[in-house]
């Protein structure tokens, strides 16, 4: 009997799980990393690149590098005007009003690219198994209609993979805490700050049967936007000095976001982190650093619009929910910038109370999916 994985396919990372026994390992890919970049790109002699190393190469090679392809899961071309007009890479409208994206006139669907990414996923699995896998739980949004999930369980199929079930995130996140365990009826509060979205959702446990009451949050708000403000600080602070903007120079701004994303992870553990860029720009043939110390409140302070966005999606849940925040038993942490002390305080001051933070926010969804699969191999 091959083993089921949980993959919590995301926006911007994705991870997969698998459960050895009772205990839900989550699996580090072959650079090491237990989240993979939720990153495609083709590059020169028609080589493909996912994940990390597709990151890496996304600014100086922006047409052909495709990263939130989840985005256009199961939507119509008409709808996603918005997120295509946002996009580097090129989509277009295909068959029956579908999006496609367009590499030097190959057109691939979403599908097609997620199952790129689900691959990489199910490989990893598979090297740390020894064993071929053929079987998945994958984790959506709560809010994800009909086509979204079957667009999302096609990809699954595309990439070898029989999907058994979709899972909503939310609900993964609670079975990794073990919350239908508890053998209590409760109302839960889970708060995913993921790459590029928030979502924020309220669910009920009766009968160890979690059903979502509510669901809100801004599909265009995330760690990337952290990271942006890092950017738009340090390329301030240059120009501030050489008269020069490193955001027009594709390779510099390459190394910025590398350093900005670098620095807000660090300043979720320390007070202040360092930034140092050798060489970012030669300026009338002379070389120049770009050497920045930047605090966790100057940093705080950048990013305040962003962090204050948060509450209000949580109020519309809860009223939408009918609760007050004083009736939520548990509140639970997913996605990477759920890290940030200030959200942290953010989340406790809205919720009253300390959110559980036994799970690595990264993993919790993934870790969830891959219990499910577990109970579903029986």
């Amino acid at each position: 009997m091959g083993k089921i994985i949980g993959i919590d396919l995301g926006t911007t990372n994705s991870c997969v799980a698998v459960l050895e026994g009772s205990d839900p390992v989550v699996i580090a890919n072959s650079e090491g990393k237990r989240t993979t970049p939720s990153v495609v790109a083709f590059v020169d002699g028609g080589e493909r690149k996912v994940g990390d190393p597709a990151k890496r190469q996304a600014i100086t090679n922006p047409k052909k590098t495709i990263s939130s392809i989840k985005r256009f899961m199961g939507e119509k071309f008409d709808t996603v005007s918005t997120d295509i007009n946002r996009m580097a890479y090129s989509v277009v409208r295909g068959d029956n009003n579908t999006p496609r994206v367009d590499i030097d006139g190959r057109m691939y669907t979403p599908q097609e690219i997620s199952a790129m990414i689900l691959q990489k996923m199910k490989k990893t699995a598979e090297d740390y198994l020894g064993q071929e896998v053929n079987e998945a739980v994958i984790t959506v949004p709560a809010y994800f209609n009909d086509a979204q999930r079957q667009a999302t369980k096609e990809a699954g199929e595309i990439a070898g993979l029989k999907v058994r079930r979709i899972v909503n995130e939310p609900t993964a996140a609670a079975l990794a805490y073990g919350l239908d365990k508890k053998n209590a009826d409760m109302k839960i509060a889970v708060f995913d700050l993921g790459g590029g979205t928030f979502d924020i959702s309220i669910l009920e446990l009766g009968d160890g049967v979690f059903e979502v009451k509510s669901t809100n949050g801004d599909t265009h708000l995330g760690g990337d936007d952290f990271d942006q403000v890092i950017i738009d600080w340090l390329a301030a602070e240059f120009k501030n000095d050489e008269g020069i903007d490193l955001r027009q120079d594709p390779m510099a701004l390459q190394r910025l976001k590398e350093a900005a994303e670098k620095a807000k992870i660090e300043l979720s553990s320390s007070t202040s982190a360092e930034i140092n860029l050798p060489y970012i720009m030669a300026v009338n043939n002379m070389p120049k650093h770009l050497v920045r110390t930047l605090t966790r409140s100057k940093f705080e302070q950048l990013a305040d619009r962003y962090i204050q966005a948060c509450v209000e999606p949580c109020r519309k849940a809860l009223s939408d929910a009918g609760m007050k925040a004083s009736d939520i038993d548990e509140v639970i942490l997913v996605g990477g910038s759920t890290r940030i002390p200030a959200i942290q305080a953010l989340v406790e001051k809205f919720f009253g109370k300390t959110p559980s933070k036994g799970v690595n926010p990264d993993e919790v969804v993934a870790v969830g999916a891959a219990i499910q699969g577990a109970v579903l191999t029986g």
